[in-house]
């Protein structure tokens, strides 16, 4: 589970980086949104470390990253 959400946080900011088509304003909004989703990723990381099952960690995630996220896989894609 670890080695997933490194990988998707990994992903989000390659895309970021990839994606330079936006205005100003829109770049600070997927800043942001992106900050949002790395809290949520490192709150899934300390779920785990505190022992609860896998399940219970990504429904935590899932529930931080509502509204930032498009699909079940958060940070794997985002919106613009």
């Amino acid at each position: 589970m670890k080695k997933i959400l490194f990988s998707a946080l990994a992903l989000c900011c390659t895309l970021a980086f990839a994606a330079d088509k936006h205005g100003d304003k829109e770049r600070q909004e997927d800043i942001a949104r992106h900050r949002a989703m790395a809290a949520a990723h490192e709150g899934a990381a300390k779920c785990l470390e505190a022992g609860k099952s896998e399940d219970i960690c990504e429904a935590q995630l899932q529930a931080a990253c509502k509204g930032l996220a498009i699909g079940r896989m958060c940070g794997m894609k985002h919106q613009h």
